[in-house]
């Protein structure tokens, strides 16, 4: 089982994968409409509203979990 380079969710299903392309390292949730991986800005942006949504985390507490997730990453090690 492939594990997304960019958010770390287990990727099981085609479905689960960017385009349905099981050869992609990221997920459908990092990918961008025309099947690209999102930036780091993007994924930051997206993972923080996921994290105040589901937690209930204020934005900078929720910024700050975000970030050091993303920072365990292979797409992110290089980044922050």
């Amino acid at each position: 089982m492939k594990v997304c380079i960019a958010c770390g969710m287990p990727m099981k299903e085609t479905s689960d994968f960017a385009m349905g392309d099981a050869e992609k390292d990221y997920c459908v949730y990092c990918a961008r409409p025309d099947g690209t991986m999102q930036s780091y800005e993007e994924k930051l942006d997206s993972m923080t509203n996921f994290i105040i949504r589901t937690q209930g985390l204020d934005e900078k507490a929720a910024n700050a979990t975000a970030r050091d997730m993303l920072s365990r990453l292979p797409a992110w090690k290089a980044i922050d």
